[in-house]
C-alpha cells in the first residue's frame, strides 16, 4: 500500500482503528488481557487526544479491562492521531535509505522532534525479527564499519578506530541479515556463523581477511565450502565466487546512515539495522506495509524511558 493509498483509505482515526481490529482479531475481538470474548463495545466521539473512538469493556468479571485496538502493541499510549501514524509507516517501509525523525516531524505536522524520534524507534523495534531459519544454500559474508571519524593511515586498523563493526550474511536469492559486533576477529565471527548459518550450507563465500578460515573452523564449515574473492587482488566476481550481494546491502546501510540520519548513537545501531535488514528482505513484497502494521499490532509496548535508559 503506497503513501497515496493510505491517505485515501485511512481518512479518520475510526477508520484507522476499524483496520487494525480486523487485523489483530480476525476471528473476533478478545480482550488482550485475559482473552475473554465477552466483551461490549462502547463507541463515542473524541473527547480529547488521550481518548480513541473505539474503546470496549471485557465482561469477564474478574477482568473488567477496558481496551481498543491499540491497547499493549506499538501504538500503546501514543497521543499522536493513527491517521499520522499510518502514514509514517508507509513512508519508512517504502524509503530505500531510510527517512530520518526531522523528515516525519515535518512531512507529518508533528509537533516536537521527540515524538517524531520516538515513533521511528518504535516502527523499527517492530521490524525487530528474534527467531530465524539457518541459512543455506550459498551464503556471503562481509564486514563493515560504521560511526565516527577516524584518523591516520587508510587501512582495516585505521577503520576500527573509534567505529563500530557490523557483521552481514547474505544468502543467495534470499535474505540479508545485519549484526552489530564488538570486533571482527574469528571468535566473534565463529559466533554469528554457529546461530545463522547451517552446517549443510553450500557454501560461505567472503574476502580475504584472516580471522574467516579459523572462523568457518570454529563454527564446524568445512574447509571445502570456504570461498574466498581476491579483493586486495583487485578481483570483485571469480566464476561464482562474489560478496557483491551483501556489499550491495552494505552500500544501502551506509548511505542512509550518511545521507538521511548523518548521526545514530551505539546504543540504537541494532533497531537501524533492523529497520534496514527487514525493507531490504521486504522491498519484493507487495503487503509489506500490511505486514509492518500487523507486526506492530503484535510487538511489546516500548515507553520512552525504556528507549532512551
Amino acid at each position: 500500500m503506497k503513501l497515496i493509498d493510505v491517505v485515501e483509505t485511512f481518512k479518520t482515526d475510526d477508520d484507522c482503528l476499524a483496520y487494525l481490529e480486523t487485523m489483530r482479531w480476525p476471528d473476533g475481538i478478545r480482550c488482550p488481557l485475559c482473552g475473554g470474548s465477552e466483551i461490549s463495545k462502547i463507541t463515542r466521539k473524541k473527547l480529547s487526544k488521550n481518548k480513541r473512538t473505539r474503546i470496549y469493556q471485557c465482561l469477564e468479571p474478574t477482568c473488567q479491562q477496558q481496551f481498543s485496538a491499540t491497547s499493549g502493541t506499538i501504538f500503546n499510549d501514543s497521543h499522536l492521531p493513527l491517521v499520522k501514524w499510518l502514514m509514517a509507516v508507509a513512508l519508512v517501509v517504502d524509503a530505500k535509505k531510510g527517512i530520518s525523525a526531522k523528515q516525519l516531524q515535518e512531512h507529518l505536522g508533528i509537533g516536537s522532534y521527540r515524538t517524531a524520534w520516538y515513533m521511528a524507534h518504535r516502527i523499527r523495534k517492530s521490524m525487530e525479527i528474534s527467531v530465524r531459519e539457518p541459512l543455506t544454500g550459498i551464503v556471503e559474508m562481509d564486514e563493515t564499519y560504521v560511526g565516527g571519524r577516524s584518523h591516520g593511515p587508510a587501512g582495516r586498523g585505521r577503520s576500527l578506530k573509534n567505529k563500530e563493526v557490523v557483521i552481514g550474511m547474505k544468502q543467495r536469492n534470499g535474505e540479508v541479515r545485519f549484526f552489530h559486533a564488538i570486533n571482527a576477529s574469528s571468535a566473534t565471527i565463529a559466533k554469528f556463523i554457529k546461530e545463522n548459518i547451517s552446517p549443510s550450507v553450500e557454501a560461505v563465500m567472503t574476502d580475504e581477511w584472516n580471522a574467516y578460515p579459523k572462523a568457518m573452523i570454529e563454527a564446524s564449515i568445512h574447509g571445502s565450502k570456504h570461498k574466498t574473492i581476491r579483493h586486495k587482488s583487485g578481483i570483485y566476481v571469480n566464476g561464482d565466487i562474489t560478496t557483491n550481494g551483501i556489499e550491495s546491502a552494505f552500500s544501502l546501510l551506509k548511505r542512509g546512515i550518511l545521507g538521511q540520519f548523518h548521526w545514530i548513537s551505539v546504543e540504537h545501531l541494532h533497531r537501524y539495522l533492523a529497520e534496514f535488514e527487514y525493507r531490504f528482505n521486504e522491498r519484493n513484497n507487495p503487503q509489506r506495509f500490511q505486514k509492518t502494521l500487523n507486526r506492530m499490532t503484535t510487538t511489546a509496548p516500548m515507553t520512552y524511558a525504556d528507549l532512551v535508559r
